[in-house]
């Protein structure tokens, strides 16, 4: 059953990913940077959740869903091509907002559900 969930939140994921990208094709890496921003505040929600969101939901959601939307390869990918590309600056900025916006995001997530709950 759990490599069910793990399948059909991929199988939610990746495509969700792969959309969001697609409509910011020519602002990359923004689309990577929304997807793994967004992933971050839903597992910080669902981890601020504690016990009150089923196991299966966790890992539907968390496993499934976040793991095939939220992509490290990307993001390192893309920071490579910038710095090849003559940009680093714009290199440390995307790194830069994608550690802090990220970690702001699940801080964020965690934060509201446990002040809700």
């Amino acid at each position: 059953m759990t490599l069910l969930l793990v399948l059909i939140g991929g199988a939610v994921g990746a495509p969700a990913r792969y959309l969001t990208e697609r409509a910011l094709k020519d602002r990359s890496p923004l689309g990577t940077l929304i997807v793994n921003v967004f992933g971050s505040a839903l597992l910080g929600t669902l981890t601020g959740a504690g016990d009150t969101v089923p196991t299966a939901v966790k890992t539907l959601l968390a496993t499934g869903f976040c793991g095939a939307l939220t992509t490290y390869s990307t993001f390192s990918l893309e920071t490579l091509r910038l710095v090849e590309e003559g940009r680093p600056r714009r290199a440390f900025a995307y790194v830069a907002a994608s550690l802090v916006l990220g970690l702001a995001a699940a801080t964020a997530g965690y934060t509201l559900t446990r002040t809700l709950l």
